[in-house]
């Protein structure tokens, strides 16, 4: 930087600390202190909600983890009246075909002699 790039530097510094000195709302260690004070209560904030989300996850955690044995048990039950079904056909004797031809044709018949 040459001798007159750093002279324009420096006044521009000292141009610019003055005027935030004249327009500065506060003392430096009361915007200290305020700066520190906003701080701790951002700190505090985020500790809240940090916790208030903790909850609410262990919260819906918890109604997930019921929820999928409420379906675990439904589907187990649905599962084995199933496999109860399939053993009660399974050891069902088979209807013959030609006997359930037979009873179709002598229920035809009863029929047009009732009228």
């Amino acid at each position: 930087m040459d001798k007159n790039g750093l002279s324009s530097f420096l006044l521009g510094l000292g141009v610019g600390i003055g005027i935030g000195m004249l327009f500065a709302p506060k003392a430096g260690a009361d915007t200290r202190q305020l700066i520190k004070d906003k701080t701790g209560e951002g700190a505090d904030y985020l500790k809240q909600r940090g916790t208030e989300l903790k909850d609410s996850a262990g919260d819906l955690l918890t109604k997930s983890k019921e929820a999928l044995n409420r379906q675990k048990d439904t589907i187990a039950d649905a599962m084995e009246a199933g496999k109860q079904a399939y053993r009660d056909a399974v050891n069902q004797p088979p209807v013959p075909p030609a006997a359930s031809s037979t009873a179709s044709s002598s229920a035809s018949s009863s029929e047009g002699t009732a009228h």
